[in-house]
């Protein structure tokens, strides 16, 4: 259906945004990709419910993507079929004044999905290395001894941060979390064609966000910073995987099969449940009653 070389940042290369195509679908076409789309929800259905029975591991998703980049299509769409007791998702805005107060991992600790269930999180911790770094100001609420001025933030700062995020992930890993990150890539093109479409139809006003434009004027700081995050955190046990995401269809599919790819990796099982002379009595008592 697709190569996965083409879509993982491989650990431990040089990662550059250039080399992955924002419309790249493989050998899928749209129409093939809706059907292929039913049957990779169906697939998630079935295995959510073997990760909930089985009870030992948990499943953290994390999106990362540029401004309309499409991560609430993708959650709506790839996660239809999941039963909702076991499926959590966080987006995460700006720090409140009682998450300042904190260690910038705290909120995010917070919000990790129990045993047997899949955590979404709809942008992440991830934040701390992209919008921050773009926005060094923003460190300030922070109050980060040793960097105490925006002058003082320096490279040796930001690679401490990387390490931190990784150990933080290592951590999971080793303790039954699978997780699965992914960076939806969209063209500079393909963005201003959806904020368009935002401004034209009055049922998606909502969407829009004048700010958003500000973000777009520092494209090349992103895409730099999005280079940066995938290069220093991308790694054997929780690998970036930079989705194709001009073609909203291939992306869903890619961000589906890779979720229900790793699950399966895991190689679960349903309990086995009372004996079968327990469940030979329960069914007579049940015939006769």
């Amino acid at each position: 259906m697709f190569d996965i070389n083409k879509i993982i940042a491989k650990p431990g290369t040089k990662i550059n945004l250039s080399d992955f195509k924002t419309d790249y679908s493989g050998k899928l076409e749209k129409e093939d990709g809706k059907k292929v789309l039913k049957e990779v929800v169906e697939e998630l259905s079935e295995l959510q419910e073997l990760l909930y029975a089985d009870n030992r591991y948990s499943v953290l998703v994390v999106f990362q993507a540029p401004d309309a980049g499409g991560k609430d299509g993708a959650i709506r769409s790839v996660f239809s079929g999941v039963n909702p007791q076991g499926c959590q998702v966080t987006s995460f805005r700006s720090p409140s004044k009682v998450e300042l107060e904190h260690d910038y991992l705290w909120r995010h600790v917070a919000a990790l999905p129990e045993k047997g269930v899949i955590g979404i999180f709809n942008r992440s911790h991830y934040e701390n290395v992209l919008v921050t770094k773009v926005n060094p100001d923003y460190l300030m609420g922070e109050k980060i001894p040793g960097y105490e001025t925006v002058d003082k933030i320096n490279e040796k700062f930001w690679q401490t941060r990387y390490e931190q995020i990784n150990n933080f992930e290592k951590f999971l890993s080793q303790n039954g979390t699978i997780v699965i990150k992914f960076f939806l890539n969209i063209s500079k093109e393909e963005q201003k064609d959806r904020f368009l479409s935002r401004l034209e139809e009055t049922d998606k006003y909502w969407k829009f966000n004048s700010g958003d434009l500000d973000s777009r004027d520092d494209w090349d700081k992103y895409r730099t910073a999005y280079q940066e995050m995938l290069q220093n955190t991308s790694t054997d046990y929780a690998p970036w995987y930079v989705i194709p995401s001009d073609k909203k269809f291939f992306a869903r599919v890619a961000i589906g099969k890779i979720i229900n790819d790793r699950i399966k990796a895991m190689n679960m099982k349903f309990p086995a449940g009372e004996g079968k002379e327990q469940l030979d009595i329960a069914r007579k008592r049940l015939e006769n009653e």
